[in-house]
């Protein structure tokens, strides 16, 4: 394949997005027309998994095709975004966008980067406007331009939009492809007065029966959520699915503009989450960390996924099989026919899935289970079957998926299901030490979900590297 033959990548990532909250998987109450839309255009996957339920770990796998017991993020990244003091949590590692620009591509990112650094452009990118933390107002926004702290005027999605199309607008005349990352920081908080009133407005009779409000899990962190959620979760709700709602309608602004400028059918389309979220669901508002111990639910770790293929190949069809966001690079790679340096190959986790979008090896591919970590944390899942195990002391959980798909009644100390449980431990521990980095595996690193404040290993020199204010 030559490098006019190559085609375009466009990959959208949402912030915070439940598998739950797209009409398209079927929430009657959310409207996401554009993202329906793009559904019905290419594939939807009802069974893809972030890596780690928390943001900057799942990006940084999501770019580099690594777990974050190798690439050394293990939680959201709370220092060394600024240009003040800045840590470039991924140098050395390569990122799949790396590979393109190497491949000929032009690459642009636009949006939420939280992996260090966030005002100087890394990994391939040539055009590089993002938001300077992990999250924040949605007007009058921090964000980095050409490397400058600048405050956003106007809805800081919108404007992630308009700097995505005026990099489209001056590449459709280029005979090069392109790569155009477009991350929003929708739907992370804020949520109340935080977003377009008229869309607001949209939710104001919404039964938000997608999103039952049960008892507070035994577990909770109440302050890892805005405060008054849990007084008020109306008010709330209706700003989480405003920000959904907004984020849609400028994706829509995304693919007209790739129609209008008339690339869109040779324009590979990726949109997912960084991770799942709960509003309510299991009594928690947040992720991962939303609970400490640090949780797993499929809520929490199942990523909302939607590919779309050049020309429409495989429009309109639904993928059952258990995929992750570590096997996204190969995939990838395998479409535009790159490949990773030798050196490299044999550490990624991940493989390919685009042999099983053909229908080859739908069979080999069922065997697969998937993988997640946060921290201390570590999942495997089969179709029928999770288990989680706590380092050093638990507790742990084991979960008859079928029986029990709302993950209700932890089996992990009733002794017919003690077989299951051990099986799963053996293929968990194989696994993960086939894969782990020793000097930046997390099984043995103390963190609670409160943020990231140095790099892993020696490359940390010793340092604390895990905030601890739990409180």
């Amino acid at each position: 394949m030559t490098q006019e033959q190559r085609p375009n990548v466009v990959t959208i990532v949402a912030d915070d997005l439940g598998v739950w909250g797209m009409g398209c998987y079927g929430n009657p109450e959310i409207q996401t027309p554009n993202l329906d839309r793009l559904a019905t255009e290419g594939i939807r996957f009802d069974n893809f998994f972030c890596t780690s339920p928390v943001c900057s770990p799942a990006r940084a796998s999501l770019l580099t095709g690594r777990i974050p017991s190798q690439h050394g993020v293990h939680d959201w990244i709370r220092r060394g975004n600024l240009k003040e003091d800045p840590i470039e949590y991924l140098a050395g590692l390569t990122g799949f966008s790396e590979i393109l620009a190497e491949a000929g591509y032009d690459c642009a990112f636009s949006g939420k980067w939280h992996l260090g650094d966030s005002a100087t452009p890394q990994k391939g990118y040539s055009r590089w406007y993002t938001y300077q933390t992990g999250g924040g107002p949605y007007y009058n926004a921090p964000v980095y331009r050409d490397g400058e702290a600048v405050r956003e005027p106007g809805y800081v999605t919108d404007r992630i939009t308009d700097e995505a199309l005026h990099f489209l607008e001056a590449q459709v005349a280029e005979a090069a492809p392109f790569h155009l990352a477009v991350h929003y920081t929708a739907p992370h908080s804020p949520w109340v007065n935080s977003h377009p009133p008229d869309i607001v407005a949209l939710y104001d009779d919404c039964p938000f029966d997608s999103c039952p409000q049960e008892p507070l899990h035994p577990w909770i962190l109440k302050n890892t959520v805005p405060e008054g959620v849990h007084e008020a979760p109306i008010e709330h709700l209706k700003g989480y699915f405003a920000a959904v709602t907004a984020m849609d309608a400028q994706i829509g602004r995304l693919l007209e503009a790739l129609e209008a400028a008339g690339v869109r059918e040779n324009t590979i389309i990726f949109f997912t989450s960084d991770n799942g979220f709960n509003c309510g669901h299991h009594g928690i508002w947040g992720k991962g960390n939303g609970t400490y111990p640090l949780n797993m639910y499929d809520s929490s770790v199942k990523a909302p996924t939607i590919l779309s293929l050049p020309e429409g190949e495989a429009a309109g069809t639904v993928c059952e099989a258990l995929l992750s966001h570590y096997d996204f690079m190969p995939t990838l790679l395998e479409l535009l026919n790159l490949s990773l340096p030798e050196d490299e190959t044999a550490t990624l986790p991940g493989s390919s899935f685009l042999p099983v979008l053909r229908g080859e090896r739908a069979e080999a591919r069922d065997e697969v289970v998937v993988y997640d970590e946060y921290g201390p944390v570590r999942m495997i899942r089969t179709h029928a079957w999770k288990y989680v195990h706590r380092y050093p002391y638990g507790p742990h959980e084991l979960y008859d998926l079928q029986a029990d798909p709302g993950e209700r009644h932890n089996l992990v100390d009733d002794t017919p299901y003690a077989p299951m449980r051990e099986t799963l431990k053996g293929k968990l521990d194989r696994w993960f030490l086939r894969y782990v980095d020793p000097d930046r595996d997390g099984s043995r690193e103390p963190v609670y979900g409160k943020g990231q404040i140095g790099r892993c290993g020696t490359a940390g020199n010793g340092k604390q590297v895990f905030a601890d204010d739990i409180r």
